[in-house]
């Protein structure tokens, strides 16, 4: 039997994916920006990596605080990416469909975290 798939980790994967070739574009076309490009390729990929830890922790804290961690990071990715659209280094379509993925996983991530405190109580 297939062992059912864990969203998180694939959506944030994908994302990291995405960020990554956003940063890869960002230096090949803009490198005055090379530092805002590497604040956002930590960060967009940060999220997943927190996922992959929280996925293995060994207690509830340690998970609610690395699901907290990778929320915390999607948050700060989608500052970076409201910078880089407000000055003109994002078109629309790419903010768009950057900041919907990213919303998509802080709404995850928001759940999860709320869940979990609850249940702990």
């Amino acid at each position: 039997m297939k062992p059912k798939e864990n969203i998180l980790l694939s959506k944030s994967l994908a994302f990291a994916v995405r960020i990554m070739n956003l940063n890869k574009w960002f230096y090949q076309n803009h490198r005055e920006i090379r530092e805002i490009a590497t604040q956002i390729l930590k960060s967009g990929t940060s999220i997943g990596a927190n996922a992959e830890e929280a996925d293995s922790a060994f207690s509830k804290k340690e998970f609610n605080s690395k699901i907290g961690i990778s929320l915390k990071e999607a948050k700060e990715t989608r500052y970076w990416l409201r910078v880089l659209y407000a000055s003109n280094y994002l078109d629309e379509k790419m903010f768009e469909s950057l900041l919907f993925d990213t919303e998509e996983l802080i709404k995850l991530l928001t759940a999860i975290l709320k869940s979990s405190k609850d249940n702990m109580d």
